[in-house]
């Protein structure tokens, strides 16, 4: 029952962090008064309530607040990944490409930016912001072309850089994120879910509403640190070569919006401890913020299971969000490299021990899988087939392995996103 129960339980923390739950502890409504967290807006007669946004939730995001504002006029735009819309009542909704931004994302933005300059000094406008927005919110500076931006991105990607990190970068190759998106009135609200580990505002889909500490020089220093700046069009070298020397104006360090964190790795993961405690098992919850390469966390994990010294069965859990630098041609994810790692630990004996490691978002990668789950059935499926466990990690192929396997973990999209979560289960 290891792999049933380490679904469940990863279900379960999926369902904690659902924007309609979110959403409804955030805003409510009484009558013509609103109240968002801890503050009150009074509605303006004749004039629309504004929702605009970004991210893989953003269409359950919403979905959510036209509920909630039932009865209200409502103008906006919103943007999410292709095959994660959900119908919409008054909020136009668009898709675009994810995790390397297209021509629809661009086209989208473009609308986005027109309505908010229809806003007015009163009015009130929700930002629904989560995951997957650097992507969605695509622009690209004067002078270069998407299909140079779409370079940097695809760099970045394979760079094994961190999500802080690359998006210093792609904050300093647009004129919507870091700070930059804005509108004319002090009833701005960000409604923000958080895909980053330690829930940094600034982060989150490159912020587009949060003022930005980080500056074209950070980025650059990204850049060379990954050794990429060789490897970058011209045009794009260019601009951020004049961002640096102050040719160009930075992200701002000041904004007018308020930005609210809505829901993160942490309820999700109190909600799988919950769920794994009335299963049964001895329950530890080891970290919100695991970082690091796929490979070398997935041993961290595996050993600290083999090596257990509390009571049996337990469940332990993590959440956050790893990397790998990509070196192989192969299809895969961070989840399915580190349950790939982790199942070679496991193939020396430990048949007690099952990890499931996989994507709130019920994405991995660039594939149809939010995850993986190393056990025994998956080591068992390798040795009939005389798969080599080793070769699919170096080649970065493990989509490939777990479907001959059996061990890929499908969800489908979840309409949320607060980053990775990893059972590992450890019986008698």
């Amino acid at each position: 029952m290891s792999r049933e129960h380490a679904i469940s339980i990863f279900n379960h923390a999926v369902a904690a962090v659902q924007p309609a739950i979110l959403m409804k502890k955030n805003v409510q409504r009484k009558g013509d008064t609103i109240k968002i967290a801890d503050s009150i807006f009074r509605l303006q007669a004749n004039r629309p309530v504004w929702i605009f946004g970004a991210g893989k939730a953003v269409a359950a995001m919403t979905a959510a607040l036209e509920e909630i504002l039932s009865g209200i006029p409502l103008k906006g735009l919103v943007i999410t990944k292709y095959h994660h819309a959900l119908p919409l009542q008054h909020i136009t909704l668009a898709e675009a490409a994810h995790p390397v931004p297209d021509e629809n994302g661009v086209q989208a933005t473009a609308q986005m930016i027109a309505l908010l300059k229809q806003v007015q000094e009163n009015d009130l406008v929700f930002f629904l912001l989560s995951g997957g927005a650097s992507a969605l919110l695509a622009d690209y500076p004067q002078g270069t072309t998407l299909a140079q931006v779409q370079t940097v991105f695809e760099l970045l990607l394979k760079s094994g850089a961190d999500i802080h990190e690359m998006n210093v970068v792609r904050k300093h190759l647009s004129a919507v994120k870091g700070g930059q998106l804005t509108a004319s009135t002090n009833a701005f609200y960000s409604l923000i879910l958080s895909d980053v580990v330690g829930d940094d505002l600034h982060v989150i889909g490159s912020g587009p509403t949060v003022p930005d500490p980080s500056t074209f020089a950070d980025a650059y220093a990204i850049l060379e640190k990954y050794h990429l700046t060789t490897q970058l069009p011209a045009p794009v070298l260019q601009h951020l070569s004049e961002g640096v020397q102050g040719h160009i104006p930075d992200t701002p360090k000041q904004g007018n919006a308020h930005n609210l964190l809505i829901g993160n790795n942490k309820i999700a993961l109190d909600a799988a401890a919950e769920k794994a405690a009335a299963l049964g098992y001895e329950v530890h919850i080891l970290t919100t913020t695991a970082t690091g390469e796929a490979e070398l966390l997935a041993q961290q994990l595996i050993q600290k299971a083999v090596n257990w010294p509390g009571k049996r069965p337990a469940c332990l859990l993590a959440g956050g969000e790893s990397t790998v630098t990509i070196t192989g041609n192969g299809l895969g994810g961070r989840n399915q490299q580190l349950a790939l790692a982790a199942l070679i630990a496991l193939q020396n004996g430990h048949q007690n021990i099952t990890l499931l490691s996989a994507g709130t978002d019920g994405t991995d990668g660039p594939t149809d899988a939010a995850g993986a789950i190393a056990d025994t059935a998956v080591i068992t499926a390798a040795a009939e087939k005389k798969l080599d466990a080793a070769y699919y990690l170096k080649q970065n192929d493990a989509w490939h392995f777990f479907e001959q396997t059996g061990g890929l973990f499908k969800t489908g999209a979840t309409q949320t996103n607060v980053m990775d979560i990893i059972v590992v289960i450890i019986n008698y």
